[in-house]
């Protein structure tokens, strides 16, 4: 019964107290390379927009840039091409912290190969999407990367503000006839390419999206969008200003903006206002003498 007692209580203190000796954590395992002499190192940058998806060749994709902080040289440069990515993966799966997100479907990234002698502080710059230079957005990151430590999976993910937004009709330069009636139309985009739409992974129910009629740089009008589902754009009516009023044209601007992600886009194009056509005159049906 003594002895029982013993092996139960010495039992009771492994448990109490610590290990008279550290235990290494996996995760500080020496890295198996050498003390010295350059390291290949593998970094993976993705480009996406924000709340949406990658920016891929659908858009122009994008160019990222790997600079030396120290030394202020160029480490690498290069275009972020492929596929937008799996939607259902990227908008509508849970993900845990540590899950991919991007790379578990094949998507857009830009990958190179660094050789690093020491642990190096880098900027990381972006800018896209290329085939929009109206709507081309930049941003940056700064990080350390460690010599044969290689960055993959969803990599470096940088993400990019805003809309492609595009006034559809009138087209751009096209004459106004003035006091005439005309439909403004616009298509709202993500910077990666998908439609917003009500109802949809990118709800314009929760966006915000207006027109506005100028005259030089003042706002005369602000227009109520609505959207119509057969040209999958957004559409509002607008009444013509006089051309006495408008010697200059008037100009037309679209904005989409979402306070609850920070996105917003505009497009804005100047027409110019010819005078408003006369109806012809009654005939009398008489000949002429």
């Amino acid at each position: 019964m003594t002895r029982l007692t013993l092996a139960t209580f010495a039992l009771i203190l492994t448990f109490i107290l610590p290990p008279c000796f550290p235990i290494p954590a996996t995760s500080q395992a020496l890295p198996d390379s050498s003390l010295n002499g350059a390291q290949p190192t593998r970094v993976l940058i993705r480009v996406v927009a924000q709340g949406a998806m990658v920016l891929g060749r659908e858009v122009g994709g994008a160019r990222v840039t790997i600079t030396d902080i120290a030394t202020g040289s160029i480490l690498a440069t290069g275009l972020q091409q492929g596929e937008a990515g799996d939607q259902n993966q990227i908008m509508r799966t849970p993900h845990m912290m540590e899950e991919p997100i991007y790379s578990s479907r094949p998507s857009a990234a830009f990958t190179t190969i660094l050789q690093l002698q020491k642990p190096t502080l880098v900027e990381i710059s972006a800018e896209g999407p290329l085939a929009y230079p109206a709507a081309l957005q930049r941003t940056s990151q700064t990080l350390l990367l460690i010599p044969g430590q290689d960055l993959t999976n969803d990599g470096i993910v940088l993400h990019l503000y805003g809309y492609l937004v595009k006034i559809e009709r009138p087209k751009p330069r096209e004459p106004l006839i003035a006091k005439n009636d005309v439909t403004l139309r616009a298509s709202v985009r993500t910077l990666s390419g998908s439609l917003v739409r009500p109802h949809g992974d990118w709800d314009s129910r929760k966006i915000r999206i207006y027109g506005e009629l100028l005259i030089g740089d003042r706002v005369i009008e602000r227009l109520q969008m609505f959207y119509d589902e057969g040209s999958r754009s957004f559409e509002a009516p607008f009444f013509v200003p006089p051309s006495k009023d408008v010697p200059d044209g008037i100009t037309l601007r679209v904005i989409a903006t979402d306070l609850s992600t920070g996105n917003s886009g505009i497009s804005q194009v100047n027409y110019p206002v010819l005078s408003e056509r006369l109806p012809p005159k009654p005939s009398t049906g008489m000949l002429p003498d």
